[in-house]
């Protein structure tokens, strides 16, 4: 079952000397703007983000990502508003978060034929353990809807099945002591945790974190492969849907009360020595779109990102500035 964050997560910004971040967001900020509306912007395809054309303009409140980077340090990271979380904290085993589980690998199972992929390793010791995640900024993400196009596994990429590995993408407040707030989980534990067998995913809406004041709803099923995850915040409900279809809703003071950012997060549960070796576990994650306080279909979610791809967009952000 879900579980509160207990430790206040630390942040750590990838290190850019001040003429190189200067330069990035000069780039980002120039060149000639693009088609308005409700079609994509077209940008020169490209091998990563750092050598893609200027960000375009698209249409109004709408952020999308194809995650075309070239790695962890790669200044367009950085500048199209993410991080790749170092720090210190938990959930699962604590202060065990690293970078060198982040890549962006060619994938010719994802649309556009690459991936953000994030590897979490174990060999059952905490010295042996790293957890990644990886979490936008900025804190601009409030109503609305959130999708991602997500791979979920059932097995690690190496090593003995068995590890209580927690899955999962989530909206949430920048602070956990926040007075308003908020959290949207979708949690896949393959093989379970907390004493719950596996499969299961947790569709969990937070109120605090700490007293847990939560509603959520389990869901016992494998879900191993690509998914489209959906969580649409309007009107007082947060609705969860994967593929189309819908697995829970939220209301009353179980919704979004403030500004968040989205988080993709691969860790454990706990240690579990006894498996043996080393263990490898994937959660990739293709691409994520949020269109501001407005709720989109999934057919139409799709059809907006067929468009970007197609116009070789790989980076908007039209939100407002907070």
């Amino acid at each position: 079952m879900s579980q509160p964050r207990r430790t206040r997560r630390h942040r750590a910004w990838s290190v850019l000397t001040l003429p190189v971040l200067l330069g990035v967001l000069a780039a980002c900020s120039s060149g000639p703007a693009a088609g308005g509306g409700d079609g994509p912007a077209a940008t020169a395809k490209s091998g990563s983000a750092t050598s893609a054309s200027p960000t375009p303009t698209g249409p109004p409140g709408t952020l999308f990502d194809s995650f075309r980077y070239t790695g962890p340090t790669d200044p367009a990271l950085t500048a199209h508003g993410w991080e790749i979380r170092t720090g210190e904290g938990g959930p699962g085993i604590k202060d065990s978060w690293s970078d060198s589980g982040a890549s962006f690998p060619a994938d010719t199972t994802a649309q556009g034929g690459r991936t953000l992929q994030l590897q979490a390793s174990t060999d059952g010791t905490q010295k042996g353990t790293k957890q990644v995640e990886i979490q936008s900024t900025g804190s601009k993400l409030f109503n609305g809807t959130f999708a991602a196009r997500v791979y979920l596994s059932d097995k690690p990429a190496g090593g003995k099945n068995g590890d209580h590995v927690v899955q999962s993408y989530f909206p949430i407040s920048p602070a956990d002591d926040s007075a308003n707030y908020s959290e949207l989980d979708y949690e896949y534990m393959p093989n379970g945790g907390w004493g719950t067998p596996g499969p299961q995913l947790d569709t969990t809406s937070w109120f605090k974190a700490d007293p847990a004041d939560r509603v959520t709803k389990p869901h016992k099923q494998h879900f191993e492969g690509w998914h489209i995850m959906m969580v649409t915040a309007v009107d007082g409900k947060a609705t969860y849907s994967i593929d189309g279809k819908e697995l829970f809703t939220s209301t009353g003071k179980y919704v979004p009360r403030e500004k968040m950012d989205v988080h993709f997060s691969n860790w454990f549960v706990d240690l579990l020595p006894s498996l043996g070796g080393q263990r490898t576990w994937n959660l990739k994650i293709n691409w994520f779109y949020y269109k501001d306080a407005a709720a989109v279909s999934y057919a139409d979610v799709q059809k907006t990102v067929d468009g970007f791809y197609g116009a070789g967009t790989d980076f908007v952000d039209t939100l407002p500035k907070p």
